[in-house]
């Protein structure tokens, strides 16, 4: 099979545990686009905080995309345009708060490329050492909210909020829900995940599902690789996931990505 398209989660995926990618990642990413396989970064991030990553690895000069917001965003990063863009309503973002709530959880959401959440938490500050953006911590996250946003993040300790992503899909069935990093529980619109946005993409760009091939390492990559012609875990993926792919590579520290690479495009 001759794949035409590599689909990559970013964190704990192709970036290493200090948020870089590895040189032998970049310098075979650089050759599969060379060989004209378009890579595509998919991330739960936004959009800001992966370009130095897309720049990095040149998409632009190569006509590639980017999959932001855990699918809820495509860009162009060529002639940087958003080509798809769906977001939750004002009412569903008020709806999240209210569970937050009603469950001693955090909130957070985006707005003018600034995090907005009305409480304080180390869950948070990950938050924004990930994206690099500003925290605005506000007095009424309701008023605050008085527009649609892309996503919003249910953030806790990993062993009380994994008993919310149940509760959650239950209560909320008119939502997308995954948990990405283990103390971010996502909420996206309905129909919106990574493997809904790269069949969109695949779409536009004449790709065959059985062309396509993703890496990722948790719950919110789970979408895209069962979904990818070649669906592919790294060595630290979540436990529970271990059998829900076609094949597992090393770490995301130890070059699991050009691994992928090496063996199924060059």
């Amino acid at each position: 099979m001759k794949y035409k398209m590599l689909v990559l989660d970013l964190d704990d995926t192709l970036l290493t545990d200090d948020y870089r990618i590895s040189e032998r990642n970049k310098q075979r990413l650089i050759e599969a686009q060379e060989n004209g396989v378009f890579v595509i970064l998919a991330s739960g991030r936004p959009t800001e905080a992966m370009m130095q990553y897309a720049n990095e690895l040149k998409l632009a000069k190569y006509g590639s995309f980017i999959i932001s917001y855990n699918g809820a965003i495509i860009t162009d990063i060529k002639n940087n345009i958003v080509v798809f863009e769906q977001t939750l309503s004002q009412n569903e973002i008020h709806e999240l708060h209210d569970f937050s709530k009603e469950n001693n959880l955090h909130i957070l959401t985006y707005k003018n490329n600034q995090i907005i959440s009305d409480t304080e938490s180390e869950y948070i500050d990950i938050e924004k050492e990930l994206t690099g953006l500003h925290i605005n911590k506000v007095d009424c996250f309701k008023t605050e909210m008085n527009q649609a946003a892309v996503k919003c993040i249910l953030l806790d300790d990993p062993v009380r909020l994994k008993n919310f992503e149940p509760k959650l899909k239950e209560t909320k069935k008119h939502l997308s829900v995954a948990i990405s990093k283990p103390f971010f529980l996502e909420v996206m619109p309905k129909g919106i995940d990574k493997a809904a946005s790269i069949k969109r993409l695949a779409h536009k760009l004449n790709i065959h599902q059985e062309e396509i091939i993703a890496v990722g390492n948790a719950g919110n990559d789970l979408t895209m690789v069962e979904y990818a012609g070649l669906g592919v875990w790294v060595d630290n993926v979540a436990p529970e996931l271990r059998d829900k792919a076609d094949i597992i590579v090393s770490s995301n520290n130890n070059d699991g990505v050009a691994e992928v690479v090496e063996k199924y495009i060059l």
